[in-house]
């Protein structure tokens, strides 16, 4: 099996995923959240990157905050706990100024970023007058994070791409990790395009079309997909969401079930529409569920 878990004998990991908007659109109380999250044993904290009405769960009137200013604050509140988008559009983006946001977010965090990357939904990009062709934002999400990961290791770079040009000299200072940030695509199981490219690169983070969380089969499909497709041999992350909403050891079920299909990261889902921000708060406070390595 190619998941960290299996090459490492680590159980899985446990973080918290919440969104950007509405009771979650001020960076104060998502730092002091992730704080408190850290100090809970926690050992992630991602948020969504939504910029207007295309957020599951967002309400009319509802604030939004940029993630990369919310990510500031929570690296700067914060020592241990990994962080990052998930997931950014990159193709809604720029990837050079996208490179230099996430080396700086990696530099001040001491080396914690994990950058999680995706093709976003359409809304994000008509609205704003941008192509939502899928073929046109798969097209620049690969082009992107090859930009984004050439600038990383700091040389000259040239590309003449389909949608992307660049003549510039190196990108510096190179991030704090090596041989690079790691990188998270998402996708949505059975589609298979996503997790060919998340072979590519540093762990997949899997949804269905009908359910955020995935079976213990369908993770152990996913996994074998992967396999199948990797060239790569170092570690790989497979992550999972969901809810534990109680202490009840049967709570763990799901995170366990998931952990034992392959999975190395179990995220703790926020929900807007799913309890007020301070049950949810205290659903963080509680700390991770409580499972034995499989």
């Amino acid at each position: 099996m190619l998941s960290r878990r299996a090459a490492t004998g680590d159980p899985v990991r446990f973080g918290i995923y919440t969104p950007n908007f509405g009771d979650y659109s001020d960076p104060r109380r998502l730092a002091a959240l992730a704080s408190e999250a850290e100090a809970a044993g926690w050992e992630g904290f991602f948020l969504y990157d939504h910029i207007g009405r295309d957020g599951y769960g967002m309400r009319p009137g509802d604030g939004v905050v940029d993630p990369w200013i919310a990510l500031t604050a929570i690296a700067s509140a914060t020592e241990r706990i990994r962080l990052g988008p998930l997931v950014t559009a990159v193709a809604r983006r720029r990837p050079w100024k996208l490179a230099h946001e996430v080396t700086s977010l990696d530099h001040l965090s001491g080396g914690r970023v994990i950058f999680g990357a995706g093709l976003g939904g359409p809304s994000a990009f008509d609205a704003f007058g941008e192509d939502p062709n899928a073929r046109v934002r798969a097209e620049k999400l690969d082009e992107g994070l090859e930009i984004m990961t050439a600038l990383w290791r700091g040389e000259p770079l040239r590309h003449d791409g389909a949608h992307f040009h660049l003549d510039v000299e190196p990108f510096l200072p190179r991030p704090l990790q090596t041989p690079r940030v790691p990188i998270w695509v998402a996708g949505i199981w059975p589609n298979r395009p996503p997790f060919r490219r998340a072979a590519r690169w540093d762990g997949a983070f899997p949804l269905t079309d009908r359910n955020p969380l995935p079976t213990p089969k369908q993770i152990r499909d996913i996994v074998s997909y992967v396999e199948a497709h990797r060239v790569a041999t170092a570690p790989f992350d497979l992550v999972v969401g969901g809810r534990t909403l109680s202490e009840d050891p049967r709570d763990c079920e799901r995170p366990a079930q998931s952990a034992q299909a392959g999975a190395t990261w179990w995220l703790e889902w926020l929900e807007p529409d799913r309890g007020s921000f301070e049950e949810n708060r205290a659903r963080v406070l509680r700390g991770p569920p409580r499972i034995a390595a499989g």
